[in-house]
């Protein structure tokens, strides 16, 4: 029986994507019509999780018309929602590509603050789920209001309830939440110097940096993307390098949280480790060959899938 998967975006978006011919300062640019799309860490992994067909409960906040508009979009992608109604309207990102070079501007908005009665009545509405999921993904930025040790409380109570804790964030927000310890954590070679407080990574002290959060109990596995030359697993035991296939790159917009859905899918089947990171380095990559701003497709998914299987 597959395990129950819940993901937490507690700053989500709705992208809104264009294309124009030629980006020049001061110069009146005619887009194209804009594409509207769910956006946020959680909700990334909620969507990539349905394409593999591995049902998941996506929990986010919600307010406003652009929250209204979030909804919409994911009901229409079949994904079960979990929506929590906040006073502050949800954010809107905004991205451009140059359709004379493909050259992408992204554009990430803050988003507007939480309050604290909102944060309190969030924690009890997900530590109150009945069944309670036993993996608990939770992916993207904090909002305004929402402290890092907010989030170092929410794992340590998730934890309590035996759920398997995935997390990717960054910033304090990771740092902070990892003295909580967490089942798996990804981070890219950045973010895992800062945490391991060592200065520029290769590959053998990559592994010697996860190992060190390993052994001081912050993660029980540690998955470091490292965008082109693929993936290291570490663990207590083993470390696999995972290397990307070679594939034409179109973007790179959502090929992290696509990476986290192809492992989370694997962790759902209960999967070796070792299927799990080729997984999730074969959705990274599939990722890379969409346009625009969306994720993987199943097909892609599974065709580098099965080459990583059979050539490694």
């Amino acid at each position: 029986m597959a395990k129950r998967v819940l993901t937490i975006t507690l700053n989500p978006t709705v992208d809104k994507s264009c294309e124009v011919e030629n980006i020049k300062p001061e110069k009146k640019l005619r887009c194209s019509q804009p594409l509207y799309e769910p956006g946020g860490g959680g909700i990334n992994v909620s969507r990539g999780l349905s394409r593999l067909g591995v049902p998941s409960i996506a929990f986010f906040t919600s307010g406003g018309r652009t929250g209204k508009k979030l909804e919409e979009l994911l009901g229409k992608e079949g994904i079960e929602v979990m929506a929590f109604d906040v006073a502050a309207e949800t954010r809107e990102n905004f991205i451009v590509v140059d359709s004379s070079n493909n050259e992408q501007y992204r554009f990430g908005m803050p988003g507007e603050e939480i309050s604290n009665e909102e944060a309190d009545a969030m924690r009890d509405k997900l530590l109150n789920l009945s069944p309670f999921p036993d993996i608990v993904v939770i992916s993207g930025s904090l909002p305004p209001g929402i402290s890092p040790n907010y989030l170092r409380s929410l794992v340590k109570a998730l934890k309590a309830k035996q759920a398997r804790v995935v997390l990717d964030t960054s910033g304090e927000a990771l740092s902070e939440a990892i003295e909580e310890g967490v089942y798996l954590l990804k981070p890219n070679l950045g973010e895992l110097s800062r945490l391991a407080d060592m200065g520029d990574l290769d590959n053998e002290s990559a592994d010697e940096a996860a190992r060190q959060l390993i052994d001081e109990g912050k993660a029980r596995a540690v998955v470091v993307s490292m965008g082109p030359q693929g993936a290291y697993l570490v663990t207590g035991d083993d470390t696999i390098h995972v290397p990307a296939p070679s594939v034409k790159k179109r973007s790179t917009v959502g090929a992290g949280d696509s990476m986290v859905a192809g492992m989370v899918a694997i962790m759902a089947e209960s999967g070796s480790m070792a299927d799990m990171v080729r997984m999730g380095v074969a959705c990274g990559t599939a990722a890379t060959m969409s346009k625009g701003t969306g994720l993987f497709t199943k097909e892609d998914a599974e065709k580098l899938y099965k080459w990583l299987t059979k050539n490694i």
